[in-house]
């Protein structure tokens, strides 16, 4: 494969919000972003492939379509890949996981179809097949079209590389920064969490605000393809923090989050802008300066504990929040929509259902409060 070719890379997406992805994709200057269920499809070489990678805060992995070819039964799939130029992309030195899938076709036996694209790869590029290697072929032969593609991502892009400590319910980092993106924030507001568990929320803004890269921390499975070129590579990873004057805030009732929530923004470098406090939710104040965003993902019944229990925290969650946070907009997560009206919050009309750690969940706004 050309360096200079063009292919289709598609960014995979948190399900309910694939649209707050594509405008993400689309204000980071990527080519022929088109949505899908599942994520956005956009053009690109491989240095795109490498920046999506490296920038887009909401794809949960980037995948890059390396080719396609017609197959109608096991012989004519195990010729064609045999033929398929393999070492265009991939390297003979690194294991490799084949993964399958078959839909309204004549190959329709998946374990048989992975044996012979293994079998493909070992005799005529010289490949180790692994079942627990870190790079990813995924094939799916659709109406006896099969679609290579390989997980340039490798460990799934909410991990940022800098968080060690998570509580027992954690929000991903994708999923939050789509949150916050869909709640309006640009990076240019005060945010406070009031139930920030291991920080994520308030970290998230934070490094929005500070313009890094959220990949900056880690490695990719790309860098071990043959299509690397690791001094581009580093030109376009180098970017520096920009300076700003915003300050974010969290708070929780567990000294043991507080406690995490300080060490993760120590090693995501963003320390000196954010603060974090131990106290419940009922004795939150709003910080100095103009209204901003208050972003929340409380504890709900499928989560965590006994649902009754919930209704008097959120009611007290939601009276602090209109008695004292006037002109600020909230934005809270949960599986119970009882739970949210228990706030008394004038909330927007309910949006779509967002999967969130083998459940649906709902992600409530208000406009600004009166």
């Amino acid at each position: 494969m050309n360096p200079d070719t063009s292919f289709d890379i598609f960014l995979v997406s948190t399900p309910g919000l694939e649209d707050v992805l594509l405008a993400e994709v689309v204000e980071k200057g990527f080519a022929n972003p088109t949505l899908s269920p599942g994520g956005v499809t956009v053009q690109g070489g491989w240095p795109e492939v490498w920046r999506a990678n490296l920038e887009l805060r909401g794809a949960s992995r980037v995948l890059a379509r390396i080719g396609s070819f017609m197959a109608f039964h096991l012989a004519q799939l195990d010729k064609r890949a045999r033929k398929f130029p393999w070492g265009d992309v991939l390297r003979a030195d690194v294991p490799l996981r084949v993964q399958v899938t078959t839909k309204a076709s004549k190959i329709y036996h998946a374990g048989a179809a992975t044996q012979r694209i293994e079998t493909a790869l070992r005799e005529s590029l010289g490949a180790t097949i692994s079942p627990e290697a870190a790079l990813v072929l995924k094939v799916r032969i659709d109406d006896n079209v099969v679609t290579l593609s390989l997980d340039t991502s490798g460990e799934s892009l909410h991990k940022r590389g800098h968080k060690e400590a998570i509580g027992k319910a954690p929000m991903r980092e994708t999923l939050a920064s789509l949150l916050l993106r869909q709640a309006g924030y640009t990076g240019t507001e005060t945010v406070v969490d009031p139930m920030c568990g291991s920080g994520t929320f308030v970290i998230e803004a934070a490094e929005i605000a500070m313009g890094v890269n959220p990949g900056r921390s880690r490695s990719f499975a790309f860098e071990n393809l043959a299509s690397f070129d690791p001094e581009l590579w580093e030109e376009i990873r180098a970017k520096p923090p920009q300076a700003t004057d915003l300050r974010f805030y969290g708070s929780d009732r567990d000294a043991g989050a507080i406690r995490m929530s300080r060490t993760n923004a120590e090693r995501a470098g963003v320390a000196d802008v954010v603060h974090f406090e131990n106290h419940a939710a009922g004795e939150l104040t709003p910080p100095d300066g103009p209204p901003g965003l208050v972003i929340v993902n409380p504890p709900y019944g499928g989560r965590i504990g006994n649902k009754k229990l919930l209704y008097p925290l959120y009611g007290t969650l939601g009276q602090t929040l209109l008695t004292r946070f006037k002109g600020w907009r909230v934005g809270l997560v949960t599986s119970e929509p009882p739970l949210a009206k228990a706030t008394g919050l004038p909330w927007k009309p309910q949006g779509p259902a967002i999967a969130h750690g083998g459940m649906k969940v709902w992600f409530y706004q208000t406009p600004p409060l009166r």
